[in-house]
């Protein structure tokens, strides 16, 4: 449906309440976290702490608020809070551990590589797992990739103390959890360390360390390949930069801000988000504000659908909105056609791929200084 001429700076959205983008929902779980700790620069600060003796166990792993868990072995029932924690975990070589996930990863979202073991996981929930499925589960550990509920209208989670009573051991993915929190430290995120230290942390608390060391050395050479590459781009000179979440809505946009770990994709590939100096992770913004910042390139950040031409489909569809809508249609990006084609699963949800989508922004906006697929 096409916007209102006389209202130029809404738009009803194309898609049912249901189908809110996953930044919406992250937002939503994210801001749900108790406790703080998070750090500028990706860090998760005190809380990313790991103490282990030498074998391996026992691990010791902090929440956000800085309260330690500690791990006595390796857990064998390991139940997802999502596709964010499940897809650490598969390419981890825990996978053959993960009995359940909630907020399943659609069909063609995970990697090819991890894609038929993660679709014989169990999904315990479409959304949230329910309170009773998750503590009946029969889980030695439970990854929660946002923390305390309630969300998305649903009842609250378990307590701490009903996790410990029905033997279920409760560690965070502190990049994530931590970034929507009011405690959370101030300032944007510029690199990938919490991600990389999330990754650490879960192989030491499922003894694969060393497959963890090897995704952090990859994801630290791709990402530092693009730094050295685009060390001599002057801050001023790198391009703006907005990320529309499509599925989040056309009526009001999503902001991406400061503590959001896209930011840090967004800035490692030589760009400069423009609602960096928004403290928060993700925060709803208007039309009004993308047309006062006029970003050089825009990305539409769509989740994969589970085939190529599907996928294909919304991005065309993301454009034409864009190239559409009164309010946008103007901007020097759309006038330019400059639009990158990048998922949305690959850019706010904390993981491998988080390196691999610096590399794809980057050769877009710098293809004399960084060539993609290298």
């Amino acid at each position: 449906m096409r916007p209102r001429v006389r209202r130029p700076l809404t738009r009803p959205s194309t898609r049912q309440a249901v189908a809110s983008g996953l930044a919406a929902a992250v937002a939503l779980l994210a801001t749900a976290c108790a406790g703080g700790g998070g750090a500028s620069g990706g860090s998760a600060g005190s809380g990313a702490s790991i103490t282990a003796v030498a074998d391996g166990f026992p691990v010791k792993v902090a929440d956000c608020a800085g309260k330690e868990t500690t791990v006595a072995k390796a857990p064998t029932r390991i139940v997802t809070s999502n596709a964010s924690s499940l897809e650490m975990l598969l390419r981890l070589g825990a996978g053959d551990r993960v009995i359940g996930t909630g907020f399943p990863p659609g069909k063609g979202t995970l990697p090819a590589e991890v894609a038929e073991q993660g679709a014989k996981v169990p999904v315990l929930g479409d959304k949230a797992i329910p309170k009773e499925k998750l503590l009946g589960s029969g889980a030695d550990l439970y990854v929660d990739t946002f923390g305390a509920m309630p969300m998305m209208g649903g009842a609250a989670g378990p307590s701490e103390e009903e996790y410990a009573a029905a033997g279920i051991q409760h560690v965070y993915l502190l990049s994530t959890a931590c970034a929507g929190t009011p405690k959370a430290a101030k300032g944007p995120r510029t690199d990938l360390s919490g991600v990389e230290e999330d990754i650490r942390r879960l192989g030491a608390v499922t003894g694969t360390s060393a497959r963890a060391e090897e995704l952090v050395t990859g994801m630290e050479r791709r990402t530092g390949e693009v730094r050295s590459a685009l060390a001599g781009v002057p801050a001023e000179q790198r391009p703006s930069y907005f990320l529309f979440d499509f599925d989040g809505g056309t009526k009001q946009p999503v902001t991406v801000c400061g503590r959001q770990v896209a930011n840090a994709v967004i800035t490692l590939a030589g760009a400069r988000n423009v609602f960096a100096d928004c403290d928060a992770d993700f925060k709803p913004g208007s039309w009004e504000d993308v047309v006062a910042k006029n970003p050089d390139w825009i990305q539409l950040a769509v989740r994969n659908r589970g085939s190529e031409e599907a996928t294909r489909k919304a991005y065309d569809e993301a454009e034409a909105f864009l190239r559409g809508f009164p309010a946008t249609q103007g901007l020097k990006a759309v006038q330019q056609g400059h639009f990158i084609r990048l998922g949305s699963e690959a850019t706010t949800i904390a993981g491998v791929r988080n390196a691999d989508a610096v590399r794809q922004i980057a050769a877009a906006l710098h293809p004399d200084l960084v060539k993609s697929g290298q």
